[in-house]
């Protein structure tokens, strides 16, 4: 692995807990990791409740865009995260998969998306430890 491990993040639309897993790596690692987020059929636009319950803690993911995952990501990445995706998510030997079950944010309201937010950041904390990456915040 790379002095600066680089983390992509795998969800079908790649518009709420990719999304929401990207922000909480960004924030915690700082400089320490590269993030990249992507989906096998990206949506539109985020979801907006991912967006308000990150913001509610201090994290902005407005701007984000969901993007379809790229063969050139995949060769540049040292953990891969899948969130839902099943067999729709690419797999290259060599590279280490970790699966996250998480429930599927999609036409949530907020106070549903909240403790998906919750679980994605302790799932992140405990990456970020596996890592070797000291959290920036």
């Amino acid at each position: 692995m790379a002095d600066r491990p680089t983390v992509l993040f795998l969800c079908v639309h790649n518009a709420g807990r990719s999304q929401m897993a990207a922000g909480w790596l960004r924030t915690l690692a700082g400089d320490g990791v590269r993030v990249l987020s992507a989906g096998s059929r990206p949506a539109d636009a985020v979801n907006p409740a991912a967006v308000e319950a990150m913001q509610e803690v201090g994290i902005d993911i407005a701007d984000a865009q969901p993007q379809r995952w790229t063969d050139e990501a995949l060769a540049s990445t040292d953990v891969v995260v899948t969130m839902g995706c099943g067999d729709e998510c690419p797999y290259v030997p060599g590279t280490r998969y970790l699966d996250w079950e998480l429930p599927d944010p999609a036409g949530q309201g907020v106070e549903a998306v909240r403790p998906i937010r919750d679980d994605i950041e302790r799932r992140v904390r405990g990456l970020l430890d596996e890592l070797g990456v000291t959290p920036a915040a």
